[in-house]
């Protein structure tokens, strides 16, 4: 799994976007947590809360595991954090309760197998959380710029559906920001937003969105949320 990442560091500051995706993702979240593709650890200090016992931050870039090693060092991450350079595949570990892919099962070719294996590393009840880019229509040079190999429609998803799994949600985020996404597709074909283009998302659309998504019922979106649960409940 290889990918640029010199979107991380720009969307870090996306601080509205990240809240409204930790009220939609921390109550699948709790116990051990893997997150797979875990960038600069920018995550975690939205999505861990008083439920998550163990952090484990899965990254293959060690330039960017270097990054949380060196935030965890300055004391700016829980203890509890830990991080390791590498794939689901290298992860030796399992009975995990959550398991993370936030914006990354598109970065990877041969996404069946991974969400297989990280199937395979799940405790008897765990979740297994996607947050992906939505839509094929909207593919941009953005995406082809940070390296992606696809957006995925929620039947493209749910098609991946690992063995002795379940789907326990899906919903598409962000509809106000669909818009901006199929303007880039269409009209400004960037290959990199700026500064002050995901300010103005980050501060107007997706305050927009947090509005307007529960009223469509999280039917319309540039982002896709499925959540996956290993048969057998755990509490």
């Amino acid at each position: 799994m290889e990918y640029a990442g010199s979107e991380l560091e720009l969307f870090s500051h996306a601080r509205h976007w990240k809240s409204y995706l930790s009220r939609q993702l921390t109550p699948f979240i709790g116990g051990r947590v893997l997150e797979v593709g875990a960038g600069i650890g920018s995550n975690i200090d939205y999505l861990m809360t008083a439920n998550v016992q163990d952090w484990l931050s899965l990254e293959p870039d060690p330039k960017l595991t270097e990054v949380i090693t060196e935030r965890q060092q300055a004391g700016r991450l829980p203890p509890r954090c830990r991080v390791q350079t590498g794939v689901v595949d290298d992860v030796a570990e399992s009975g995990f309760h959550s398991i993370l892919y936030i914006d990354v099962l598109e970065h990877i070719e041969n996404d069946r197998t991974e969400v297989a294996q990280a199937a395979q590393r799940l405790a008897p009840g765990g979740r297994l959380v996607v947050l992906s880019p939505a839509h094929q229509f909207l593919f941009s040079p953005f995406d082809a710029s940070i390296g992606h190999f696809r957006r995925y429609s929620a039947g493209e998803l749910k098609a991946l559906t690992p063995h002795g799994c379940r789907v326990r949600r899906t919903r598409l985020l962000d509809c106000a920001g669909l818009f901006l996404s199929l303007a880039n597709r269409l009209v400004l074909r960037s290959a990199m937003p700026t500064h002050n283009q995901i300010a103005l998302w980050d501060s107007i659309f997706v305050r927009m969105s947090s509005l307007l998504d529960p009223l469509l019922g999280f039917h319309v979106g540039k982002s896709i949320l499925m959540v996956w649960q290993k048969e057998d409940q755990w509490t």
